[in-house]
């Protein structure tokens, strides 16, 4: 087992029902950023070749260094 969750695995015994319970909440609340944030990502790259089509001309090339 890696040492890092050895360490949190032995604070979380420590821990009342409560805190667990809040620490279980905290948990989902970052793999849910976590999973938002991969999706915005996705739909940013995805989009990225429709605006290169609207970006990459001559006339906008003065923004480029911006």
């Amino acid at each position: 087992m890696q040492p890092q969750l050895k360490q949190v695995q032995e604070k979380l015994s420590q821990l009342t029902p409560d805190r667990l319970a809040e620490v279980d909440d905290f948990i989902d609340f970052l793999q849910q950023r976590d999973r938002e944030w991969r999706l915005r990502r996705t739909y940013a790259q995805a989009s990225e070749p429709s605006f290169a089509k609207l970006w990459d001309n001559d006339e906008d090339a003065v923004y480029d260094d911006l």
